[in-house]
Parts: structure tokens; sequence; C-alpha cells
């Protein structure tokens, strides 16, 4: 078995990527990545997403001119094309990402999977070939994969996640989404905007819970109007499938027949692969790694970023981590772990996010349950329904009735 020896490992090569600049020339960097570079944000998620997302928002927008004076005709759309230029340009750039890395004199990729074997010794599997590397630094930004509950039927009937569903072969006639989250909405808006019949299934009575429960309850009232919501209840189990129809038979007695099956109920770290244990790396019940205020694990040498620690799956989170990571890494290679006088903090308070479905939804700090919680009735609201200002009125609900424009 080979043996290398680093000044720096990084394991996950989404925002773990980005820590590596020229600051780090001298130091010998090994970057592990079991997928192509740029992560769960560039390959899966937030990019290409939003690029489903757009031709989704023109048809949407389109199919509302009637009311706006402007008749137009929507036809449906042409998966293949907008699936080509998505995915083309994704894999474009995390190509080019790879081969960047590649050209680097101090840089070793290593496009496999690895596990501790000890403190900062790593077993690395690219395609049986193992090699044991050791740093004096590791970076852990390993991410999180989709959630696949244990449901019957489920694999036999088979499914997507959003790993795999924007790169459908075929445009689903009828997709069930199972999950009222944001990634699940999202979807269902695209979908729904191209043509599919969808089928959405939630646990709660309204979508996207965790947000403000005025907020929740308007999204789930205004997308009720474009698709089938089937809330307040489970899939119990699957049937049919194997490229034929596909049963949903719901915990309410109810059933659902779709072409296609999208489970969006959440994700879940990949710590479970990186056997930590053998690194003295603490995880919570969950899976995430635990990091304190720099985001160093409990042990020495040892960071971790993004989706793997973080509450909050969110790429500009996992990028202010990484810099926070960068700015003590570089003091770290250079004095040691003991002096942590110049290390700088990380903070996950008040962090943006958005819904980008239609209507979309954009939020930032505590929602009103949660500022209860911590305040007690010492809290004051505000609300401003969109129809009663002039944008409202340009949205032209009082013409069609649609729930955006209505903002309630």
């Amino acid at each position: 078995m080979a043996s290398e020896h680093y000044d720096l490992v990084i394991i996950g090569a989404g925002s773990g990527n980005t820590i590596v600049d020229d600051r780090f020339d001298d130091f010998r960097v090994a970057l592990v990545e079991r997928g192509p570079l740029g992560g769960t944000c560039l390959n899966r998620g937030c990019i290409p997403s939003k690029m489903f997302i757009l031709p989704a928002d023109v048809a949407t927008t389109a199919r509302r001119g009637d009311a706006l004076g402007v008749p137009a005709t929507v036809g449906p759309a042409d998966w293949s094309a907008i699936r080509d230029r998505v995915m083309g340009k994704v894999d474009e750039d995390a190509a080019d990402g790879l081969a960047g890395r590649r050209e680097e004199d101090n840089i070793d990729v290593y496009q496999g999977t690895a596990t501790f074997t000890g403190p900062r010794r790593l077993s690395v599997d690219v395609d049986g070939v193992v090699t044991e590397i050791t740093a004096d630094q590791v970076v852990l930004a390993t991410g999180t994969r989709p959630v696949v509950p244990d449901i019957p039927g489920l694999e036999e009937a088979g499914f997507e996640t959003s790993d795999t569903i924007m790169r459908l072969e075929t445009f689903p006639a009828r997709l069930g989404v199972v999950g009222g989250g944001y990634v699940g909405s999202e979807l269902a808006h695209v979908f729904s905007s191209y043509g599919a019949e969808v089928v959405q299934v939630e646990g709660s009575d309204t979508l996207l819970n965790g947000q403000d429960d005025d907020v929740a309850a308007h999204f789930t009232a205004a997308v009720q109007e474009r698709w089938d919501l089937r809330l307040g209840t489970e899939l119990e189990k699957v049937s049919g499938g194997d490229r034929g129809p596909i049963t949903l038979h719901l915990a309410n007695g109810e059933e659902a027949e779709v072409d296609v099956l999208l489970l969006a109920i959440g994700r879940e770290p990949n710590s479970d692969l990186l056997d930590l244990d053998a690194a003295g790396v603490e995880a919570d019940d969950s899976g995430r790694i635990v990091v304190g205020e720099h985001q160093h694990t409990s042990a020495d040498g040892v960071w971790a970023l993004g989706d793997a620690s973080s509450e909050e799956p969110l790429k500009h989170v996992a990028n202010q981590d990484a810099r926070v990571v960068q700015h003590n890494l570089l003091r770290a290679l250079r004095a040691g772990d003991e002096d942590r006088s110049s290390w700088v903090t990380s903070d996950h308070t008040a962090v943006p996010q958005a819904v980008f479905a239609h209507p979309q939804v954009g939020r930032v700090g505590l929602t009103e349950a949660e500022a209860r919680d911590e305040h007690g009735d010492d809290v004051v609201v505000a609300r401003h329904d969109v129809a009663d200002v002039a944008y409202g009125w340009a949205l032209a609900g009082h013409l069609d009735g649609d729930a955006e424009a209505r903002g309630s």
C-alpha cells in the first residue's frame, strides 16, 4: 500500500475546494472527492436547480399574460433541451475545476472515498487502489446525501432524489413529490410549470414547515391552486413502478398514481462514511460533526464546515465556514493549533435564506414562533400584504384571483 504525507488534506470538494488559494502554495495539499468537483451546489443543487427554475418562472408568468393584457400560449416545455443546457454547463464547469486542480504542482487530487484509520490518518480508495495518507491538518467538507426512508415497495418501484431527477431521460406526465420543504416545493414548481401533473405529499398541514406560520400558510394556499397537495398524511407504501405507473398508498387511505416518484424529505450527513471514531472526531445524534466557534472539531488538527457540521444546509453558510477555516488553517499550519489568539470565529445567526418557487419566499432571522419562544410576549409583529401595495396591483390579482397577488 502506498503512503503519502501532506500538510493539509481536504475531504470534499464543494466549499472545501474554495479554501486553497495561492497562500497555500508552500504547502502540500491533498483533495479527496468521491464525485465531480463542485459538490452538491454545482452538480446537484443550487446552481442547476436555479437554471431549471428560470424557464419555469417564464412559463408561469406567460400563463398569466391574459390577465395582464398580453395573451400568450404556453406549450409543454422541451425537457431535453432544458436538461442538456443546464447539465451540460454543470458538467463542463466540474471538469474544468478538476483539470485546473490537477495542473497545480502542490495539489494531489484523489477521486475516491476517504476513511479514517487513526488520528489524521486516512485510507483513500480510488477504484480499488488504496493509498494511506497522513496530514498535519484535515478539513472535513463531506456534505450530505438525500434521505431514503424504509417504505415497503419503494426500491422495487424505483424513485428519484434531488441528486438524480435533473438528469431524467424522459419528462414525466405525472410526478409524485414526497416532502414539503424547499427542495420538494421548488422542484414541484419546476415540473408543474413545465407541464407535468404534480402530486405533493407532506405530513404537516402546510408546506415549508419551519418558515413563519403566516408565510407557510400563504405559500401553501398559493401552490394548492397549481398542483395537487396531500397534506397531513404520509407515504405508507408504494406499488407498481419499474417503468410502469407507480401507485402511492397514503396513510389516510388515499392513493395517487404517478409516472415518476421524487423523494425530498431531507438530507443526512455523509459522516458515517468516514469512521470518525478512529479519528477522535465527535458527531451528534444526527450525524453532524460537532465544531466549536472556530470550526474546529474535537480532534486536534481536524476542522469541519458546511453541511457536514451545520444545521443550515445552505451554500452561502458553507462558503462562510470555508473562509473561517481558511483563515484559521493558515495560522495553524504556520504556528500550530496551540496558538489560537489570531483565529476568527463563525457566526450562524440571522442566516438569509430563500425558496425559489412561485411565489418566492425570503427569510432572515427568527420566525415569529421562534421569537416568542426566546422572548415570550415581548415581541412586536408587523404584516403588510403585497395585495395592498402598488406592486400587488401590478400582479393583477384583482383580475385573475391569483393567490400570489392576493398576498394572503
